[in-house]
């Protein structure tokens, strides 16, 4: 068929007096632009039925948008929030994005959702042209280019290489082969040099997804809300770890991947076109094979190619499902080492695995078939495309061209044998590397469909971090939670659901007078549990507050309300800045650094200095809670070491308290955070927090902390609760009488017993008995 063609072609050429290379340059540019018509027309035809369509569903929307009613007109509010909604959206998304999703839709290898996301990550990635990414994309592109000029250039060198060794040309031969070895030099840097561009490109990349990711992931507390409240995401480190290095190490293999075989293919066959017309055949035929067996071959692989991303995104959740049970037990280690709970651990460390291997198996099963008929199609199938495509130009060359004329007018003993090895040679290594890159772009498929998933789940994860950075929680354990209400019988609180989910309704106020209170707010676990449905007190600086109740009535959870932690439901919170209020809770966190950070947490060394605090000052804080004697132990304030592990009980609570005298907020929410502590240190302790002038909020059961509290905030545990003035010596009065009263009646059946045993063996009747 070629053959056929480029008879055709050399017919017409003679015949209307046109040169043969503009004649080809026509009949390509002809097939070309058909073809793109071809191609453009349904795209085009779609885009004029969506706009008609849009327009269409807009007139009905906004006709549906007013009802009559008594002879007057009516919003559907429901339904112009809608539209104004829609409206805002299609607004906020740019043209650009608009065209991506209609031609997404006619393009089976691009999903519009992963367009979106990508162009979103891109954005993130490299923020502008003057970037150091823009900059090291630019230097990486020019590397490739520079990288299949060499290519081409050593293709032709080696021709002649294997021209001159046909001739027995020593001296040539010997030339050319230094000059090969000289251009060897720069071509194994550039290879070199762009293995390392794609590793910083990668690197570069990951440095704005992780800076941008961490400034979410610790913006208005998401860390613990992600954890605690929502639970789309269960494995947020792997997410910001495995998945954001998969991602950027991906995105900048598969540039690299599809722009130099891009650069490689319009190249190559440039160079071939030229090569062929020196030989004196027509540029056209051999292209033509080539598209014809591209196409058909991509055409199959896109058919028959399983669906690479969603298996790759499905085995990255499985490995971090299994990463997330063995976190579990590492922060778990002693509860499951004291009930001796390995059996249970194990079992789900093994269904986790057992798991993971059945994803990667069927993996590997659906690569297994699909790489042998890929590599079938591009190796022997090209292969052999390749073959009659380098013969063509020798076996139906034009005799009477130009270029024939020359070689049987070349006086050389091979009759011209060199030169078509020569260009056989030249023609075979450009055909190789052109296939290699057309071979690259078929398989880079299945790195974009990979690429998707990975993008995918990067994705989300910054569509969930905002979303909880922003107080919007979503949780599958909600939907079953719409009928629940408070306890209390008296009081009812009913919570308000959209779409399975509480809606938060409550204001939070900030005062600046150094008062803290609570008007009708609820407390509510993230469970949608009403533990208390209406809350109202207010706390003065000069008040101090003891807070008790059983087990789950709502203490602790009172405290996340107003550290902000837990979302409010109803009512109005006026409360100070959160730099106000400082949190010890029952088991302080100890974090990593020296026996300074321990006592300033979570303020830096910097932080401190700023402040005009110097390690005298911290030792002062460690004397009120007595511990001075640790720097001295540990060996100075610079000694870093493990000091969860370091610390015993007590001294860890001590040190939690040291950081309130550092901080001296005005009010400290204290956690049963002294109940390692002996009484005589604990009320010391409290004493000096009270003579700093910070208003305590203390949930405690030690009776011997009643004294330093004025108040009193007594939760029942079925929603009701007490506010009362605390009489601390009439308090602790009351509850010696009780104590000795309970003990007093729990001797009485036993004395009964007696008595009635002792009656028996006298024969006599008991009084006590009797007028029972």
């Amino acid at each position: 068929m070629p053959t056929v063609i480029s008879k055709y072609l050399d017919t017409a050429a003679a015949k209307y007096n046109i040169r043969k290379e503009h004649l080809t340059r026509g009949v390509v540019t002809g097939v070309v632009v058909l073809y793109c018509l071809k191609i453009g027309y349904p795209y085009i035809q779609s885009l004029c039925k969506q706009s008609v369509k849009s327009e269409t569903d807009a007139k009905q929307s906004s006709s549906k948008v007013v009802t009559e009613k008594n002879g007057k007109a009516i919003c559907c509010t429901s339904e112009k929030k809608d539209v104004n909604k829609n409206n805002a959206k299609n607004r906020r998304r740019s043209k650009l994005q608009v065209l991506i999703e209609r031609i997404a839709r006619r393009i089976p290898l691009i999903n519009p959702e992963f367009v979106f996301q990508l162009y979103r990550l891109g954005k993130l990635m490299v923020p502008g042209i003057w970037t150091a990414e823009a900059g090291l994309l630019f230097v990486h592109t020019m590397a490739l280019a520079t990288r299949t000029f060499l290519s081409i250039y050593v293709a032709s060198m080696e021709g002649q290489i294997v021209k001159y060794i046909v001739r027995q040309d020593v001296t040539q031969f010997a030339l050319m082969l230094l000059k090969w070895l000289g251009v060897a030099i720069p071509a194994t840097f550039i290879n070199s040099l762009i293995r390392y561009l794609e590793n910083k490109i990668a690197l570069a990349f990951r440095t704005r997804l992780v800076n941008y990711t961490y400034g979410l992931y610790f913006k208005q507390h998401t860390y613990y809300r992600i954890a605690n409240l929502d639970g789309r995401i269960e494995n947020a480190d792997h997410r910001l770890t495995d998945d954001i290095t998969a991602f950027t190490s991906s995105i900048a293999h598969l540039y690299s991947h599809i722009t130099k075989p891009l650069l490689d293919c319009l190249l190559i066959v440039m160079a071939l076109a030229r090569t062929n017309r020196k030989m004196g055949s027509s540029a056209l035929p051999g292209p033509l094979l080539a598209t014809v067996v591209i196409m058909l071959t991509g055409q199959i692989l896109r058919a028959v190619s399983p669906k690479f991303g969603a298996l790759v995104a499905e085995e990255a959740n499985r490995k971090g499902y299994l990463r997330y049970i063995h976190s579990r037990i590492i922060t778990n280690a002693e509860e499951i080492a004291f009930y001796g709970g390995e059996k249970v651990e194990i079992n789900h460390l093994s269904k986790a695995y057992a798991s993971l291997a059945t994803q990667m198996n069927a993996l590997f099963s659906q690569r297994l078939w699909y790489i042998m008929l890929e590599q079938f199609l591009m190796k022997y199938v090209w292969s052999g495309t390749g073959m009659i495509m380098v013969s063509l130009p020798i076996l139906a060359a034009n005799k009477s061209s130009k270029r024939s004329s020359e070689i049987s007018a070349d006086d050389t003993p091979d009759g011209g044998v060199s030169e078509r090895t020569q260009y056989f040679t030249t023609a075979r290594n450009l055909l190789l590397s052109g296939a290699d890159a057309v071979e690259r772009l078929m398989s880079s498929y299945k790195e974009v469909v990979e690429l998707a998933g990975y993008t995918s789940r990067v994705s989300d994860m910054l569509d969930v971090f905002e979303d909880v950075s922003q107080g919007k929680y979503y949780r599958s354990t909600v939907s079953g939670s719409e009928n629940k209400s408070s306890k209390n019988t008296s009081v009812k609180f009913q919570l308000e659901f959209k779409d399975g989910q509480p809606i938060p309704q409550g204001i939070i106020h900030e005062t600046t007078d150094g008062t803290l209170s609570l008007l009708n707010v609820p407390i509510i676990t993230p469970n949608c549990d009403v533990v208390c449905p209406n809350l109202t007190l207010k706390v003065d600086h000069d008040m101090h507050l003891l807070i008790t109740g059983p087990n789950g009535c709502g203490k602790s959870s009172l405290f996340r309300v107003l550290s902000g932690l837990w979302p409010v439901y109803a009512g109005d919170l006026y409360k100070p800045p959160i730099t106000h209020m400082f949190y010890i809770p029952q088991r302080p966190y100890m974090p990593l650094g020296s026996l300074a950070d321990q006592v300033i947490y979570p303020d830096t060394i910097a932080d401190m200095k700023a402040k005009g605090k110097t390690f005298d000052d911290l030792q002062q804080c460690l004397e009120l809670v007595h511990l001075a004697y640790i720097v001295e132990r540990e060996g100075g304030w610079h000694v870093v070491q493990d000091w969860k592990d370091v610390l015993s009980g007590g001294e860890k609570q001590r040190m939690a308290m040291a950081r309130l005298f550092y901080h001296r907020p005005k009010f400290a929410l204290l956690d049963e955070c002294t109940s390692a502590v002996s009484i005589d240190v604990e009320s010391d302790i409290y004493q000096s927090v009270k003579d700093a002038g910070i208003t305590l909020l203390t949930i405690t059961h030690r009776p011997s902390l009643w004294k330093f509290h004025t108040h009193l905030l007594q939760f029942d545990g079925e929603g009701g609760w007490k506010l009362e003035s605390l009489d601390s010596n009439v308090r602790l009065t009351l509850k010696e009488e009780k104590e000795k009263l309970e003990a007093q009646l729990a001797d009485v059946p036993s004395a009964q017993d007696r008595l009635k045993e002792l009656c028996k063996v006298l024969g006599e009747d008991s009084k006590v008995l009797s007028s029972e």
